[in-house]
């Protein structure tokens, strides 16, 4: 894709100078000489990236910046100046600056900036079109890694065939959004999606719930009933944790599986029905066979289209894509406003292990939306225990987790337990202060701070 530059700069050399150079690199440029001429030229044509000069004769660039901010604030803007001073530089980025350049500005400093700016809105665009592609097609699952790729190539696959599919996974993993998405990317889609969690009803309730019952069948069954596959009837049905339906069922179960058809509870007569059924279970089912818990016979005719999803520790690289997605729907669902997460709040996301997979990570999201204090959300943001896998699972050291992160771990502990005093811990530890000097120097944590204050 092609970006578009406006370039303003009161001084004609400079102008023709930018221009020429920012062409040669394959932009479209246009160039005015001042502020005013800059609002007049973005009425009518919106620019991608535009660079400005900071000292001009009337209207400066940090006004400048700040209408542009408020005209098109998705434009790139940046400074130049032969001015240039600490405080300047930090007041244009907090107005919104991508960046501040000191004259004079070279071909190839102009190039490399043009190029980080391109590279930074190729992945929002590509962002954006994946987002509104995916929340078309799979109902909001969110991922861009090879195991999802799979997953997704899965559900188109399978979405039109009225073949039996078991969603397997851990908890958390999404497996009831990939029922979904199966179901509205079929063509059953403006038909009924109906779901029944097998393990949150009695066991003498899921028969009933399956099935249906007449008036009269048991004591407070008081008018007919349809079941859940009476109400899906031309749809799909999601028996959500399949492993949970008691053995006598699952025998039933698979009648209706193999032959279409069922009785409602209390009923003689034989109901036919077109149901595409979809299964999760977030347990080994061979193992369940193997312990007795679960039917051989019915998890063959369950499994004839497997999608597994894997853990969110199997793919890191959506955790950027993921968290800006939950910061915009929390954004939504609780009435704020916060532009996204910093390097510190995303590394620290980057280096948890997640036990609870994706809705752990959705729910320290919102948490973190709503108590936010500034614009962005950093690490602070998030609970402590998250930099060394203190949450989640209930703390201590959590497997997989790599040998330099057990020894900060190991470190920071043994100080909080010595109230930061780093000669005691190294005694305790059997090793030396410069030793937890060094490996605690990169990694930032509420905990290294306290002990460097502390220190002895």
């Amino acid at each position: 894709m092609t970006y578009s530059v406006l370039v303003v700069d009161d001084d004609n050399l400079v102008n023709e100078f930018l221009t020429e150079t920012i062409q040669r690199a394959g932009y479209t440029c246009t160039s005015v000489l001042s502020g005013e001429e800059a609002l007049e030229t973005i009425k009518d044509k919106p620019f991608d990236i535009i660079l400005t000069d900071l000292k001009m004769k009337q209207m400066d660039g940090i006004t400048l910046l700040e209408h542009i901010k408020q005209r098109t604030p998705e434009a790139v803007v940046v400074m130049m100046t032969a001015y240039g001073s600490v405080e300047t530089a930090v007041d244009a980025i907090k107005k919104g600056a991508y960046d501040f350049l000191l004259k004079p500005v070279l071909p190839e400093t102009v190039e490399h900036i043009l190029y980080r700016i391109t590279e930074t809105l190729n992945l929002k665009a590509e962002n954006a079109i994946l987002k509104k592609d995916l929340a078309h097609r799979f109902q909001d699952i969110i991922g861009r890694s090879s195991a999802m790729k799979e997953v997704f190539e899965r559900i188109q696959t399978v979405a039109d065939a009225r073949a039996t599919v078991l969603i397997t996974g851990d908890s958390g993993t999404g497996k009831e959004m990939v029922a979904r998405a199966v179901h509205y990317a079929s063509n059953r889609r403006e038909m009924p999606f109906i779901r029944l969690n097998c393990a949150v009803l009695p066991e003498n309730l899921v028969e009933s719930e399956l099935f249906g019952y007449e008036k009269g069948a048991f004591t407070d069954a008081k008018k007919t009933t349809r079941g859940r596959f009476e109400l899906a009837d031309g749809g799909t049905l999601l028996l959500d944790e399949i492993s949970e339906m008691p053995m006598n069922l699952q025998a039933k179960l698979l009648r209706v599986i193999q032959e279409r058809e069922f009785e409602r509870v209390g009923s003689s007569q034989t109901i036919q029905v077109d149901v595409r059924l979809i299964a999760t279970s977030n347990r080994n089912l061979k193992a369940e066979i193997a312990a007795g818990r679960f039917r051989e016979d019915l998890y063959y005719r369950l499994d004839v289209v497997p999608i597994h999803l894997p853990t969110l520790s199997e793919r890191r690289e959506d955790i950027p894509l993921l968290a800006t997605h939950f910061i915009q729907k929390s954004n939504e669902q609780n009435g704020r406003s916060v532009k996204g997460i910093d390097d510190s709040g995303l590394k620290l996301l980057m280096k948890y292990t997640w036990p609870g997979n994706v809705r752990e990570l959705e729910n320290y999201i919102e948490r973190a939306v709503i108590t936010a204090k500034s614009d962005y959300l950093t690490e602070d943001d998030f609970p402590a225990g998250l930099a060394y896998g203190e949450v989640g699972n209930g703390g201590g050291l959590q497997v997989p987790m790599t040998l330099e992160e057990g020894k900060r771990y190991l470190i920071l502990k043994t100080l909080e337990k010595c109230q930061g005093n780093k000669t005691r811990a190294a005694e305790l530890l059997g090793i030396t202060t410069r030793t937890i000097r060094n490996i605690l120097k990169d990694f930032d944590t509420s905990s290294s701070e306290m002990a460097e204050s502390n220190s002895h």
